[in-house]
């Protein structure tokens, strides 16, 4: 499998996950809904995992443009995984596990510390892509269909940042940085 194909199955695994946050949800003694316990457990990742990739993007990526949205990556995710400890911490929840996430998100950190030059802004970038879509479907579902009121108006404080970071990926798509990379 291709790191660019790796890449794009990681990005899915929020999805594939949801089955398994679903079950554990099930079993758990707590007044969160299967939908709340999923959210939790992707966005509970998530955002350290922006901070991450962002900080190696800071000091990899070859342009001005990547470099800085990699830093508004790291310095706009700070506060959402203090948003999201709080509610975790006041509701008395410990984040559920998910294993499989944490081990996409692992490989994806070590595939961009292995990337170099131009590759490493492709993949950065076509990560961004896919990871800032599906995070935009995760919010969104939580704010439609979750039943924490604590959780569902934390996403929706948070969706419009994820929107803005999507916006931003796709216009530096479309700037002809990662065109340049995929052909050299």
């Amino acid at each position: 499998m291709t790191r660019i194909s790796t890449l794009s199955f990681a990005l899915a695994l929020p999805a594939l996950a949801a089955g398994a946050a679903v079950a554990m949800a099930s079993k758990a003694d707590s007044a969160w809904s299967p939908v709340d316990y999923n959210f939790v457990a992707q966005a509970n990742l998530g955002a350290p995992f922006q901070i991450a990739s962002g900080r190696i993007a800071e000091e990899k990526a070859t342009t001005v443009d990547i470099r800085d949205y990699a830093d508004l990556m790291v310095v706009s995710h700070k506060p959402v995984v203090d948003a999201l400890a709080a509610i975790l911490r006041r509701e008395r929840v410990t984040a559920p596990p998910n294993t499989l996430l944490q081990g996409a998100y692992d490989g994806m950190i070590a595939s961009l510390k292995a990337d170099r030059a131009a590759t490493f802004d492709r993949d950065y970038v076509e990560g961004q892509l896919g990871y800032q879509k599906g995070n935009a479907a995760l919010f969104r579902y939580e704010i439609q269909n979750g039943t924490d009121p604590d959780l569902k108006e934390f996403a929706q404080r948070t969706l419009p940042k994820i929107e803005d970071h999507l916006q931003r990926a796709l216009k530096l798509a479309k700037s002809g940085e990662i065109a340049r990379a995929s052909s050299q």
